[in-house]
């Protein structure tokens, strides 16, 4: 049985907030996308099927839309209004990614809803959160990756920093409220009690910059940006180095959790003839003090690195991957899009699904579930929904509302 088997969720979000539904739709829960008459934003955001702008082809709304059901609903007209409030009373979840106030002025905030429906966990996804002083701030990818530091690390060290090519922040965010959702259902499971989960992407991305936001409130030496790698203070430490066929992420750091590693790589390119054995020999461990007291000069870890290089182009990414496997080396190949599709290991865990073109025909490949369950592993059971393609369905089926009543509201644009 399906981890959320039985439970009902309304998914008000739009490209804010899709990838929380889809978590939880893949974890077996009845995830219903409550649209607006036309569509969600999100089905306006290409890229798009076969290159057609149309609300049905957007392959952003394909990607976190599966397992889900779709109506439409108004929100701006009373009766609209009215048809969420004995959805969610029956509800499970709710999720919205509105600016913040937006469902409080139409008295569809938590407390207005909780007030019908006690158990009800409603989950808020916005850019800085549902109060403070910058809660109606622009949300934009770019902002929130820069308010959060993340942005910080992105880019060359001469220019300024540069966004992420696929937005990230949101994402982070969905993540987050999905967890949200499950620990406040957790708590339900206990005491029967819903709550409000208020998810704001800012603080979700912070968490991206892998502990380098501690830097300042701990007064240590704060990482910066280098194309390829990271500065700490004058040191430039690159992550990404040249192969024959391609790069690979390499982690050529000191200290005494990492300097072990890079010993041993030393040592392996001594034996190689890539360096002599004073260089094989430094102290790796104490390495980085070394540098930033002067007592080892850049220009000897500029030499160590051009020695460090010299290997890693002479091989290829396969060769280095072996390399790392026999040796214990801290190094991987940076695959591209066509080497990930193909993929031995992911082919082997059926990572790869199919789904179907919601306007049938042709199947496309996509990423398959996030994570596999032994005993209630996770389907692909349900296309991506056209617009409203379950409103009789969930209207007259599961409400019940007559031909006649689904007739008007779709005439007065209310669905």
């Amino acid at each position: 049985m399906p981890i959320l088997e039985s439970r009902r969720v309304l998914d008000l979000s739009n490209e804010r907030g899709l990838l929380c539904g889809q978590i939880l739709a893949d974890l077996g829960a009845d995830v219903i996308a409550v649209e607006p008459p036309g569509g969600s934003s999100a089905r306006r955001i290409g890229p798009f099927a076969a290159d057609v702008r149309d609300p049905e082809r957007s392959l952003l709304w394909w990607s976190y839309s599966r397992n889900k059901r779709s109506i439409t609903l108004n929100l701006e007209r009373p009766e609209g209004r009215d048809l969420l409030r004995r959805l969610a009373a029956a509800a499970d979840f709710l999720i919205e990614s509105f600016e913040p106030g937006f469902m409080a002025g139409r008295r569809l905030a938590y407390d207005d809803l909780a007030a019908a429906n006690p158990s009800l966990v409603y989950v808020s996804i916005s850019g800085f959160g549902q109060t403070g002083p910058k809660a109606h701030y622009a949300d934009a990818d770019l902002i929130l990756l820069a308010a959060g530091g993340p942005l910080i690390l992105g880019g060359d060290d001469d220019r300024p920093p540069v966004r992420l090519s696929v937005p990230q922040a949101y994402l982070h965010a969905s993540a987050d409220a999905a967890v949200a959702a499950l620990v406040a259902h957790h708590e339900r499971v206990r005491s029967g009690r819903g709550q409000h989960a208020d998810i704001a992407a800012v603080q979700s991305v912070a968490i991206a910059t892998q502990s380098a936001i501690l830097a300042a409130p701990l007064r240590t030496t704060e990482l910066r940006r280098l194309a390829g790698g990271l500065k700490l203070g004058p040191l430039n430490l690159p992550v990404i180095w040249p192969a024959k066929d391609g790069f690979i992420s390499m982690t050529f750091l000191f200290g005494s959790a990492l300097g072990v590693f890079t010993r041993k790589l030393m040592h392996y390119l001594c034996e190689q003839g890539y360096c002599d054995e004073a260089t094989r020999d430094k102290d790796w461990i104490g390495y980085a003090e070394m540098l930033l007291s002067g007592r080892e000069p850049l220009s000897e870890f500029e030499r160590v690195k051009g020695i460090v290089c010299n290997f890693t182009r002479a091989h290829t990414k396969a060769e280095l991957l072996n390399l790392a496997l026999e040796r214990g080396f801290l190094m991987a190949p940076v695959a591209t899009i066509g080497e990930v599709t193909r993929s031995e290991q992911l082919a082997s865990r059926r990572y790869w699904r199919s789904i179907e073109d919601p306007a049938g025909g042709a199947e496309y490949i996509v990423p398959g579930p996030f994570v596999k369950f032994s005993a209630t592993p996770i389907e692909y059971w349900r296309r991506p929904p056209k617009v409203g393609e379950h409103n009789r369905e969930i209207y007259c089926g599961e409400l019940g509302l007559s031909d006649a009543e689904f007739s008007n509201l779709v005439r007065g644009g209310v669905i």
